[in-house]
């Protein structure tokens, strides 16, 4: 197992993957190539208001590397640190986005299978606990070494932003009228889904996959059913259907092959489109130019 948990540092590279979303120019904003010759004053009065509209920025993400505890984790912590990974990521998104407050990017053993976004200091961990996890996951259900390894980097990159989502909603307030879980999960398919092409199908698939294996392994007892989470059949169909939603002729299979209902699958397509318009508004007005 100590051969498989050096390829782990394969997932750390998914960090830089998952920025790209901030990286674009905002959807909608006023070009004058693109505009009609115009003697009013009117563009320049929506780009005033524009500009006002956005946030000031207060903060930056920053990379806190902590001590590694656990022996069998020391390797990859030495690569993740060596190729600079989480520095890299914190670059983009702080080219990208502008920030109340400082908000902490880290990787550590953690002693449980998990990744968090802690309020009380600001802080996202991925946690190499999990990332053994999501490995095993995959290979208990017939994948070979070098897909578990594929689909393991794929499904942190999904977790990834589902806890970043966690800390843009936590500094930006941002007004999330039902269950905060399902809107990261949501945040994190639009992002995969709506900016990061090819390399984010994968990522969704792969959660999906993992919530298909895991829930086959939950008891759905009380503690499941009182957890804030969604269950995690749910999450795995809420994932389908985002990605059918988002291009539903290229990824029909997902309805032929039964894996959706049919009931649901009609409403997909207008599922995903309310989820992108919802999260661009909210992240708009955070976005650097």
């Amino acid at each position: 197992m100590h051969r498989n948990l050096l390829n782990l540092c394969l997932a750390g590279g998914t960090l830089l993957l998952v920025t790209a979303c901030f990286c674009r120019s905002e959807r909608g904003s006023y070009s004058p190539a693109d505009a009609e010759p115009d003697n009013s004053a009117e563009p320049a009065v929506e780009r005033q208001v524009a500009d006002e509209s956005r946030q000031k920025d207060g903060g930056d993400f920053v990379v806190e590397h902590l001590e590694v505890k656990t022996p069998r984790y020391a390797e990859i912590d030495r690569q993740v640190r060596a190729e600079k990974l989480l520095e890299k990521a914190a670059d983009q998104l702080n080219r990208s986005l502008v920030l109340p407050q400082d908000i902490y990017l880290r990787t550590k053993d953690c002693n449980s299978v998990n990744a968090y976004y802690d309020a009380s200091d600001r802080s996202v961990t991925m946690c190499y606990e999990l990332m053994e996890h999501f490995y095993k996951t995959f290979r208990s259900a017939g994948s070979s070494e070098q897909k578990a390894y594929d689909k393991m980097s794929d499904a942190v990159r999904f977790v990834f932003l589902h806890e970043t989502a966690h800390a843009l909603i936590d500094q930006y307030n941002l007004p999330i009228t039902g269950n905060e879980e399902d809107a990261a999960d949501r945040c994190s398919a639009f992002i995969n889904l709506h900016e990061l092409g090819d390399d984010g199908v994968r990522a969704v698939y792969a959660a999906a996959e993992a919530f298909a294996i895991e829930s086959k392994h939950d008891s759905n007892g009380r503690n499941n059913f009182a957890d804030e989470h969604l269950l995690q059949e749910q999450r795995f169909y809420n994932s389908l259907c985002m990605i059918y939603g988002s291009d539903p002729a290229e990824h029909d299979e997902i309805l032929a092959n039964g894996y959706l209902p049919k009931e649901r699958a009609a409403r997909c397509a207008a599922e995903y489109q309310r989820t992108v318009d919802g999260w661009e508004n909210l992240l708009g007005p955070w976005r650097k130019r």
